[in-house]
């Protein structure tokens, strides 16, 4: 009778609902319809403003742009799920990247060892985040604004300022630029690795207990903690895992890029960030899917490329794309104030 009751209660609160209600609880279950409908609307508005925009040498030079900040936005996924933000993933990237790269120059290691060094390095960088914020309790804003100058200042003191350029890295550094065909596609094997990366992240957050862990942290922590969940643990275990993801994206940017800069990626925190709230992700945590990332930095791909390519100032790009965080954050604001 209890369960009667409870479904009857259910179904008569469903039917009391206004559409615009129903459309907020829809939003709040699928945070990714919300990009994916901006994705297509985009698509088909710079299509029919320039039919160059969809053909597929123009769709595969964004994806090939959209690699790296889509790489890095996954680890911000993560951070932002559980309430946090890392303001250091440019930076550990670029150390990560750094080392690896003058390692293999200078060093004569061989490409394997120099991407698990860089790996290392990203894993080191959000140990080293994660310790700040779970040991000593600091807000993520503070400790990941303070490492990245130290990442930064260390990065730029190894390399002395100088890049590494491409002839000079063994080939398994230069390996995620070479590009290959899929009908009439062409694609970088960077882009690859990231798919691969999005699917792998996207399914332990779905699939696995650990995945749960985040998303009740994220949501609430004192009641995770109240639940048995180990919230340090999992939020440690977050930036540990944001960490080596940055580090595998250096391997990526090296392949992109064609060298290794000190100088590189200069707006990937704002533009990772970016990504991840277009994409529907709460920056209160708790909400928000892998996905809706991956789509967010393909938004931005999208407004760049069909804005140049409808002749639009390099300066209306970026108010289009400011606009865009503006009105995600405005629609999260309404979605979480969803009622059951």
């Amino acid at each position: 009778m209890t369960a009667l009751a409870s479904t009857a209660a259910e179904q008569f609160a469903l039917r009391r609902r206004s559409p615009i209600q129903r459309v907020q609880h829809v939003l709040h279950s699928y945070p990714a319809i919300s990009p994916f409908l901006v994705l297509v609307l985009s698509f088909a508005v710079f299509s029919l403003i320039n039919p160059r925009f969809a053909q597929p040498n123009a769709l595969s030079l964004v994806l090939q742009q959209v690699a790296v900040i889509g790489a890095l936005a996954v680890g911000q996924t993560l951070v932002i799920l559980t309430a946090g933000i890392d303001l250091s993933v440019g930076a550990v990237t670029i150390l990560a990247m750094m080392l690896s790269a003058k390692l293999a120059s200078d060093g004569g290691i061989p490409g394997v060892l120099a991407v698990l060094v860089g790996i290392a390095v990203g894993v080191a960088a959000g140990t080293l985040n994660g310790a700040l914020v779970t040991r000593i309790g600091l807000p993520p804003f503070i400790v990941t604004l303070g490492t990245l100058s130290v990442f930064t200042a260390i990065g730029l003191l190894y390399s002395k300022g100088q890049s590494v350029q491409s002839a000079d890295l063994p080939a398994l550094l230069n390996w995620t630029g070479e590009t290959f065909a899929i009908g009439r596609f062409r694609i970088t094997a960077g882009v690859v690795l990231v798919a691969v990366l999005y699917v792998v992240v996207g399914f332990a957050l779905a699939n696995t207990a650990w995945g749960r862990h985040v998303y009740a942290v994220g949501d609430d922590k004192e009641a995770a903690r109240l639940a048995g969940i180990r919230v340090d643990r999992v939020l440690l275990s977050v930036y540990v895992t944001a960490g080596a993801i940055y580090g595998l994206t250096a391997w990526i940017l090296i392949g992109r890029a064609g060298a290794a800069s000190p100088n590189a990626i200069t707006d990937a925190n704002l533009e990772s960030i970016t990504a991840v709230v277009i994409g529907g992700t709460s920056l209160f945590g708790g909400r928000g899917a892998v996905l809706g990332t991956l789509l967010g930095a393909l938004i931005v791909g999208f407004f760049r490329s069909g804005l140049s390519l409808a002749g639009v100032d390099d300066q209306y790009r970026v108010l289009a794309v400011g606009l865009l965080v503006l009105l995600a954050v405005a629609v999260d604001q309404w979605i979480r104030r969803v009622r059951a």
